[in-house]
């Protein structure tokens, strides 16, 4: 199997495979490389030299390959999200299974001939690495699994960039664009373009910057929120939430997102106890482990039995917004006012002069120690 980044050199210098598999959830990076095949291919002439495949005509597959590109030296033949390398239900697909087999069998025999007159492209989200027709793949090709990137290795990649249009940026600032927007590279990279246009050329791009045009994501914002929690700033917890709701942002889903957040938080708080790995304890995938020392650290602001009883007021306010007994907003916000000690009573003057303050104060009559 290729790296992305060996398959992305590969094609730089002009190297052409004759048969591909490329794989996984990181989209944009797939389809650039996707695209560089086509450029590198040259003219396609859709139906001559150019066949496209997918799942409604993938019967057809053997007999395209077979076909001349009548006038053209190659055919490019793509064959996207197809579910032939997918693995297998437990009703198995009689048609589909036998249509694997012959592809499995023709390209074992003839991959001479394939390499004369064809280039052969599998585009898939998922497959099953145990079926013999990805062994033939592999064997016969080239394979490349494009997995979410590292930060470290977006941090590479956005720098080159940056770099390219006289933009200067710091690592460490990267990092901070990764942990407000995600890993997700395509919208990295819209991000980024703002950024650059932003500041200029020869200008540099700082976390301030950031804070200023990027768009966060939910789950960032969540971390912003509980920070706040954490160190009792309520009023500024509060903010947080009504800038969420005021950006549109469904607010089913801010609870949904907070209770998950504090969930992650709990189960931290535990592995830090137990000694056992954080990582494995909140499910991170390999591209978030960056995020482990920030839940680390959301953890020591709480008590274990602080955070458990948020866990359940969280509960309670979704059972009880759908029974029409409170509304989530006004919820939401006495469960924040809930945490303000009598060392924020000056905190609270502030925000008893704000309209809703009343709202929150009778809504469950939540706040506690003042």
């Amino acid at each position: 199997m290729l790296s992305i980044e060996n398959l992305e050199k590969e094609l730089k210098n002009g190297n052409l495979q004759s048969l591909y598999l490329l794989y996984g959830e990181e989209l944009f990076l797939l389809e650039m490389a996707l695209k560089k095949i086509k450029d590198l291919f040259g003219e396609c002439i859709k139906g001559i030299n150019f066949i496209s495949i997918d799942d409604t005509n993938i019967n057809q597959i053997l007999s395209e390959i077979e076909t001349p590109a009548f006038g053209y030296e190659k055919k490019l033949v793509i064959a996207r999200n197809t579910g032939l390398l997918k693995k297998e239900g437990k009703r198995k697909n009689t048609e589909l299974s036998t249509l694997k087999e012959k592809i499995d069998q023709y390209l074992n025999k003839n991959m001479e001939t394939i390499k004369q007159s064809n280039i052969l492209v599998f585009v898939e989200e998922e497959v099953d690495v145990k079926q013999e027709l990805y062994k033939t793949i592999e064997k016969q090709g080239t394979i490349c699994e494009f997995s979410f990137q590292k930060p470290i290795q977006i941090i590479k990649r956005l720098k080159r960039i940056c770099t390219a249009y006289k933009v200067q940026v710091e690592e460490n600032t990267l990092q901070y664009l990764i942990e407000c927007c995600g890993t997700n590279m395509q919208e990295l990279m819209n991000e980024i373009r703002k950024l650059i246009e932003y500041v200029g050329e020869n200008g540099t791009i700082q976390k301030k910057d950031i804070d200023k045009l990027a768009t966060k994501k939910i789950e960032s914002i969540i971390f912003d929120l509980t920070d706040n929690l954490g160190k009792k700033e309520v009023e500024k917890a509060l903010e947080v939430l009504n800038n969420l709701i005021y950006s549109k942002e469904p607010i089913q889903k801010i609870l949904i997102t907070l209770y998950n957040h504090f969930k992650k938080v709990y189960f931290t708080k535990l592995a830090i106890e137990q000694k056992v790995d954080i990582a494995t304890s909140i499910n991170l995938k390999a591209n978030q482990t960056f995020l482990i020392n920030k839940y680390k650290m959301q953890a020591s602001y709480f008590t274990k039995d602080e955070l458990k009883k948020v866990l359940q007021e969280l509960r309670d306010l979704d059972y009880e917004y759908k029974n029409g007994v409170i509304d989530l907003q006004v919820g939401l916000e006495s469960i924040l006012c809930a945490y303000c000690s009598k060392r924020n009573i000056g905190t609270l003057f502030k925000i008893f002069k704000k309209e809703n303050f009343f709202k929150i104060l009778f809504a469950k009559n939540k706040i506690k120690n003042v």
